[in-house]
C-alpha cells in the first residue's frame, strides 16, 4: 500500500506542477493562454489532495496539537488522551463521510460538465466520498491499534501491580 501512495501521489504532483508550468509558459512567457487547462487541473489536484489526506490518516502523520503529552507522564495516560482525540475524529469523520457521499449521490445523478471542455466533473466531485471515507476507515484502525495498546498496558500494569 505504501508503494501505492508513493507512486501515485508522486505522478499526480508531477502532472499537476508540469500543467501549472506549461500554463503559465503559455500564458505570461507567449502570451498564448491555453483554454480549458484550468477545468483539466482540478482532477489531478483534487485526487493530490485527497489521496494525500487519506495517506496522512494511513501513517497517522495528520497535524495534530498534542500539547497534553507535554503534562502528562504515563505512557498509559498519554494512550487514553489519544483514545479520546481518536474517538472525536471518527465520529467527524463519520459525520463528513456522510455529508461527502450525500455529494457524492448529488454528482451522480446530476452529472455536470466542465464548461469549456464538457467533462464530466464527477470524476473529480467523487473524491470527496472516496477520500472522507478512506479517512474514516484509517482513522477507526488506529482507534483500534491505540485500544489494545491500551488495553495491553493496562494488563501489563496490572501483573506488576499484584506481583508486587
Amino acid at each position: 500500500m505504501e508503494k501505492l501512495f508513493k507512486y501515485t501521489l508522486t505522478a499526480l504532483i508531477t502532472v499537476v506542477a508540469a500543467l501549472e508550468f506549461y500554463q503559465v509558459v503559455m500564458r505570461y512567457v507567449l502570451e498564448l493562454p491555453v483554454m480549458g487547462l484550468d477545468e483539466i487541473l482540478v482532477y489531478p489536484t483534487l485526487w493530490l489532495y485527497f489521496l494525500g489526506s487519506v495517506n496522512a490518516s494511513r501513517e497517522d502523520t495528520q497535524i495534530k496539537a498534542n500539547v497534553l503529552d507535554i503534562f502528562l507522564g504515563t505512557p498509559r495516560s498519554r494512550l487514553m488522551v489519544r483514545i479520546i482525540a481518536d474517538i472525536m475524529s471518527v465520529v467527524v469523520s463519520i459525520w463528513l463521510t456522510y455529508w461527502a457521499w450525500d455529494y457524492f449521490r448529488y454528482a451522480l445523478r446530476v452529472w455536470k460538465e466542465s464548461p469549456t471542455l464538457y467533462i464530466p466533473t464527477f470524476y473529480a466531485e467523487c473524491t470527496f466520498f472516496l477520500g472522507m471515507a478512506l479517512m474514516t476507515l484509517y482513522t477507526a484502525w488506529h482507534l483500534v491499534k491505540n485500544t489494545r495498546e491500551f488495553i495491553a498496558l493496562s494488563h501489563t500494569a496490572r501483573r506488576l501491580a499484584w506481583k508486587s
